[in-house]
């Protein structure tokens, strides 16, 4: 089986969005300069079956096309799906297992890139694992993140730290009921507008 891998941006002081986000208002408040590394290098990374381009520097470039070698799933929350607007069908990875209360019927239908699961944060990464096979389950959602590490469910955090001060807005590390944790550190990757570092968590 493969690994159960979170990677997302953060800023400097601990936020993945910035205040009021929302379908309307996607990162919140000051949040979008979080993904400014995504546009600002040279090298080309087609992501979302190739519907969007990243730019990024050579650096960032070889982290991301690793990831995405390694993929097998990504788990993303229900708010994020609907602030995304489904990323109009073609997510950032696929399949892409959604967490949920309900199921949009809109989006079921033989060939789509989403699987909807109503039973909670264990039985989703579950049957992630079982959708991944020897690849990872990539968790794309702090709040299920946060979920994964109260489950106990987690073996590596990767995260994109921006140099960015938010100051207030959606935290990464919330919600968080677990004894102190001892992480390795496995990747530490200074790239222009962006900081790579990645742990393993210790057992």
């Amino acid at each position: 089986m493969g690994r159960v891998v979170f990677n997302m941006t953060v800023s400097l002081d601990g936020f993945v969005a910035g205040p009021n986000d929302g379908p309307e208002n996607g990162l919140g408040e000051g949040g979008d300069a979080l993904f400014n590394w995504y546009f600002s290098g040279e090298a080309e990374v087609p992501i979302s079956d190739g519907q969007m381009v990243l730019k990024v520097s050579p650096q960032s470039a070889e982290i991301i096309r690793e990831s995405m070698s390694n993929y097998g799933a990504g788990v993303w929350g229900r708010k994020t799906f609907n602030i995304a607007h489904a990323w109009s069908g073609h997510p950032p990875g696929s399949p892409a297992v959604i967490v949920t209360h309900s199921i949009p019927q809109e989006w079921v239908y033989e060939g789509s890139p989403f699987i909807f699961v109503t039973d909670g944060v264990e039985s989703t990464i579950r049957q992630a694992k079982q959708v991944a096979g020897d690849k990872d389950v990539v968790i794309c959602t702090a709040s299920i993140l946060q979920q994964c590490l109260n489950l106990g469910l987690m073996d590596e955090i990767h995260i994109d730290v921006a140099p960015l001060l938010l100051g207030k807005g959606v935290r990464l590390f919330d919600h968080l009921n677990i004894k102190p944790t001892e992480l390795e550190r496995i990747r530490a990757v200074a790239a222009p507008s962006v900081t790579h570092l990645g742990f393993r968590v210790v057992r």
